[in-house]
């Protein structure tokens, strides 16, 4: 290793501490990689999460700019000595990876590897992932392999201890959905309960308002009082729920914070790439806030249900005082006039409703096979 005794056993364990720090699989995922590189010295290190489609549910790299994954392309899939790691949960050190028989090339866009070090990341039979380490970050002999027996032995006992944390994170963020599940169903039988009984006694009072009104007028009057304070009551009620169905995250966590998990949690669940860029300086209106997450839910929706999708970004900056967010993918496309005209929607109807509910502004851009770009303004406050 390239590390003394001391200094080892340190950066082993202050690697240890940072994976059981965060509880976000996609963090968990950062965190691993990152800490590689470091404790092996190595130029370039990743981590695959295989999906069950030949491809990788997610893809982490540490030691790529993001101009230059932005160049590579598409994710990998699992062919190569990718794919045999995955098939046969076996270590692979190499001098020279790219001398391999099984090696089958790369974008031209990606960095140049040689010496190779990759592990898979297990949990009993089940393989969760595996990392890539290239390029150790010192002089080696013509023909020979950088990384040591200490480094695989060094990322092994990483390796073991990432499958703990990426088990904790995939269980913390599953007892969240459910526990948010639960919340909405609660929500939807307290307001189903609450509402109805509410209409019921104002048809009621209706009703009866209607029968006085042409013989005993002073009685109806009193009628339609009650119809007035019932409607109030209704109005507060649909209200308290609609402050309750706020998603929590936005008051916990902020709508970058939000709009970043969200697209992670996508990344994670499809084969398409779903990325978040963007930052906003200050929060903006409770309700804009609310607004421009439902609409960017819509248009991820839309991108990732209906249109082919293999990338999708989303963008959030600052405009004047308020923000605009884009949603961008590489799909099929549509004529918008043709949706109209054949009644169909999309989910713009409910887009544009909410965009025009907070004062802004919402712009629409597609064609046959040339992709979809959503545009929501929103002024701030």
């Amino acid at each position: 290793m390239s590390h003394g005794p001391r200094s080892g056993l340190y950066a082993v364990s202050s690697a240890l501490l940072a994976m059981s720090r965060h509880l976000e699989v996609r963090d968990v995922l950062k965190t691993i990689v990152a800490s590689a590189r470091e404790l092996l010295d190595a130029q370039y290190a990743a981590l695959g999460v295989p999906d069950d489609h030949g491809g990788f549910a997610q893809f982490v790299v540490d030691g790529v700019s993001d101009e230059q994954w932005r160049a590579i392309g598409p994710l990998p899939r699992q062919h190569g000595i990718l794919a045999a790691m995955l098939r046969d949960a076996g270590t692979e050190r190499l001098a020279d990876v790219r001398k391999d028989p099984r090696f089958e090339g790369w974008p031209v866009t990606h960095p140049d590897m040689s010496d190779f070090l990759g592990m898979p990341i297990r949990d009993g039979d089940e393989i969760m992932g595996a990392l890539f380490l290239a390029n150790k970050n010192h002089p080696v002999p013509e023909g020979s392999c950088g990384f040591t027996q200490d480094d695989e032995d060094l990322l092994t006992m990483l390796a073991q201890h990432a499958a703990i944390a990426l088990t904790n994170a995939r269980l913390y963020e599953r007892s969240r959905e459910l526990t948010i599940a639960e919340e909405r169903s609660r929500l939807a039988h307290e307001l189903h309960d609450a509402v109805s009984q509410k209409l019921f006694s104002l048809r009621l009072t209706a009703q009866a308002a209607t029968a006085l009104v042409d013989r005993d007028p002073v009685r109806a009057k009193d009628e339609l009082t009650q119809v007035a304070a019932l409607a109030a009551e209704a109005a507060d009620e649909l209200r308290a729920a609609v402050v309750e169905l706020r998603p929590a995250a936005l008051d916990e966590d902020g709508l970058v914070a939000t709009l970043r998990t969200h697209t992670q949690v996508l990344d994670r669940a499809h084969s398409a790439r779903v990325t978040y860029h963007g930052h906003l300086p200050r929060a903006l209106p409770a309700s804009q806030e609310e607004a421009v997450l439902r609409v960017a839910q819509e248009a991820l929706h839309n991108a990732l249900r209906h249109s082919g999708a293999q990338r999708v970004d989303v963008r959030l900056d600052p405009h004047e005082r308020g923000a605009v967010l884009l949603v961008v993918d590489d799909g099929a496309g549509f004529d918008p006039r043709a949706v109209r005209r054949a009644g169909r929607h999309l989910g713009l109807v409910s887009m544009r409703d909410r965009t025009d509910g907070v004062g802004g502004t919402l712009t629409v851009a597609s064609e046959p096979g040339k992709g979809t770009t959503i545009k929501m303004e929103v002024p701030g406050g």
